[in-house]
């Protein structure tokens, strides 16, 4: 699949709160025909097409770096204001009302908790590389894509549970089947690092693209 055919290139805000390195991201969302650009407050985010929300670490301290950028509010009314989203990995964790990692409370933008894996018998956690995901092949963002044969790369000790399943978009299965990824509106949010995954996970942000 060909790089996104525009000349005007979508512009993606993607959000830099202070934990990780975020290049590989940007340098995904280049590849397949994005500007995108990292912004560390609110006011760079600018006119943007979309907002990026990558994340890794500790859901605490990502709270906390949040609360203390004001990106809290920012991505709260933006998924208000059904704007085009894409949340990675923490970015999905962290829009549910509360995660067992630290008993902290988070954004809430969903109802639902964030449960550490619990496996009998155990499987090595964090849960880590190369995974199969399953989904309803009927959306823009899966066009293309294979159900339950295509392989996305997961680095997590903890999984989404919705209150309402109706939000899933993605399975996968590690000790049992988990959500591993969500779409309401115009807001997506992967458990998996599609900027790790390879072509099957550049395909998928190309189709992001295309859907804006």
């Amino acid at each position: 699949m060909s790089e996104v055919a525009t000349d005007i290139k979508p512009r993606l805000a993607v959000i830099d709160y202070g934990m990780g390195n975020l290049r590989s991201v940007v340098r995904a969302w280049e590849h397949v025909g994005a500007d995108a650009y990292l912004v560390s407050e609110p006011g760079q985010v600018g006119p943007a097409d979309a907002m990026i929300f990558p994340g890794q670490g500790a859901i605490v301290d990502a709270m906390r770096l949040l609360r203390s950028t004001g990106f809290d509010r920012t991505i709260l009314d933006w998924i208000a204001a059904d704007r085009p989203f894409f949340g990675i990995c923490l970015g999905l964790q962290a829009l549910f009302e509360h995660s067992e990692e630290g008993d902290s409370p988070a954004l809430g933008v969903f109802e639902g908790t964030v449960k550490r894996f619990c496996i009998d018998p155990p499987l090595k956690i964090p849960h880590m590389g190369w995974n199969t995901v399953s989904f309803e092949a009927d959306g823009a963002l899966t066009e293309g894509l294979t159900s339950g044969q295509d392989q996305f790369y997961f680095v997590h000790s903890y999984y989404i549970e919705p209150r309402d399943p109706g939000l899933a978009l993605f399975h996968s299965d590690y000790g049992g089947s988990f959500v591993a990824g969500i779409r309401s509106g115009n807001c997506y949010a992967t458990q998996f690092h599609p900027e790790k995954s390879q072509a099957k996970g550049l395909h998928l942000y190309r189709n992001f693209l295309r859907s804006l």
